[in-house]
């Protein structure tokens, strides 16, 4: 009995000791002492709850996750051990687990303001997980094809052959996406624009299938020159089709979306990109909102605007 009684005393002595260096800081050490502390005393919940929050302190995650499952296999209705649990686990980040963990833990102590205030942040942060994840999976899930499925039987009907249709189509769509892909990996996009240049005819050394056109929107005087030029090179290249992606913010002249009566502006005050496209028998003009999320940007699905009423450029193909 007496050998009995000095081990609980050694174990007393132990975890108080632990205690006092994990209120100072020191965890490693607070961890060892309370392991010894378990060497004696191998069946005490609150010997494993103890070093869970060591463990915790340290990043130990997994070694802090199996002390809380222990503590809570010899105490199940004890709170704490639930507690321990949910704050391991909002560590990992695995808030819908902590969330289930911190309910059990009020189940057992409804009274618990601290587990009731982890409750509500952990109800936050799922929920902003989750949308950071679907953020991220938009972003990565840039599919513009399907949002311009009409465009692609007008074009069939246009030019009469679903061969060139398809081609100045998938011209488009990949335009496009490389401009929405960009934005998403730079949270930026040049404005240029795009030509489909003709296989047989065009000078490949002499005529690239993209000029940018940075200076094009600083005045009135830039523009027509720019405008100018565009129309000559489509003709000079042999370009079948253009497509001009333009951000907003860049654009000082013409301010498509000041406009008012049939010109007013109806999509908000969001940053976004201009995608105009040209061809001799089709126009049309896109804008794709940009907006921030999570500290991402996230382009929007294009929304079709009047070019009579909207167009960053005049017609380029006569």
């Amino acid at each position: 009995m007496g050998e009995t009684e000095g081990s609980k005393g050694a174990e007393v002595s132990l975890k108080d000791q632990g205690n006092e260096f994990f209120k100072a800081g020191n965890y490693l050490k607070a961890a060892a002492l309370y392991t010894q502390a378990i060497k004696i005393d191998p069946n005490n919940p609150t010997l494993y709850s103890n070093r869970a929050a060591a463990f915790l302190n340290l990043v130990k995650l997994t070694k802090a996750l199996a002390d809380a499952e222990k503590t809570i296999s010899l105490s199940p209705i004890w709170e704490k051990g639930y507690f321990r649990k949910g704050c391991i686990l909002e560590a990992m980040e695995r808030y819908n687990e902590a969330l289930e963990a911190f309910q059990v833990a009020l189940k057992y102590n409804p009274k618990s303001t601290e587990v009731s205030k982890k409750i509500k942040r952990i109800s936050q942060l799922a929920k902003d997980k989750q949308r950071a994840e679907e953020v991220e999976k938009m972003r990565a899930d840039v599919d513009v094809a399907k949002h311009l499925s009409a465009l692609k039987s007008e074009l069939v009907q246009k030019y009469g052959n679903e061969e060139c249709a398809n081609d100045v189509f998938s011209f488009l769509v990949e335009t496009m996406e490389n401009a929405v892909k960009t934005c998403h990996e730079n949270s930026k996009v040049d404005p240029r624009v795009n030509f489909l240049l003709d296989k047989e005819k065009t000078d490949t050394e002499k005529f690239a299938p993209a000029v940018n056109i940075d200076k094009a929107f600083e005045s009135p005087e830039t523009h027509s020159r720019c405008f100018s030029f565009l129309r000559e090179y489509a003709v000079d290249s042999f370009s079948r089709a253009a497509c001009l992606i333009s951000p907003k913010n860049i654009i000082s002249y013409p301010q498509v979306w000041k406009g008012q009566g049939f010109r007013k502006w109806k999509h908000g005050q969001n940053d976004g990109l201009f995608v105009q496209f040209e061809s001799p028998l089709l126009r049309k003009l896109w804008f794709i909102p940009c907006v921030n999320e999570k500290g991402k940007t996230l382009c929007r699905d294009p929304e079709a605007l009047d070019i009579s009423a909207h167009e960053i450029l005049p017609k380029i193909f006569k």
